[in-house]
């Protein structure tokens, strides 16, 4: 069993940058992929960002390639996001997720456990 719980979520102006954090409870967290998931409200739950266990291989989604950063450090069982030049249209809850896959996957139905997400709000 896995908790999930992210932070550092908030309001920032266009073109500004966040960090996200994820903190896991649970003796696994370093064998698990991790993953993180945006919900805009109306759409659907979409992939962001993929790391595998050991945190040598990564994976990111074709609409934010290139303005994050996942890294994770197994010691302290937190997960991260970096996020830069945010845009209007990043605005959305933000999930962290465990897979028992060890690599990186871009598909919500892989993954096990989720956090309560943490909100960005991107202002114009």
């Amino acid at each position: 069993q896995m908790q999930l719980v992210e932070s550092g979520g908030g309001l920032v102006q266009a073109g500004g940058s966040l960090r996200l954090s994820c903190a896991a409870s649970g003796r696994f967290f370093s064998i698990y992929g991790m993953g993180w998931f945006r919900q805009a409200p109306g759409k659907e739950r979409e992939f962001v960002a993929g790391i595998s266990a050991s945190g040598g291989s990564t994976l990111y989604a074709d609409s934010m390639k290139g303005r994050l950063i996942i890294s994770r450090d197994n010691d302290k069982k937190t997960l991260y996001l970096q996020m830069s030049s945010l845009k209007p249209e990043d605005t959305a809850a933000y999930y962290c997720a465990a897979s028992a896959v060890r690599q990186p996957l871009g598909s919500s139905r892989h993954y096990a456990y989720w956090g309560q997400g943490t909100q960005v709000t991107v202002s114009a």
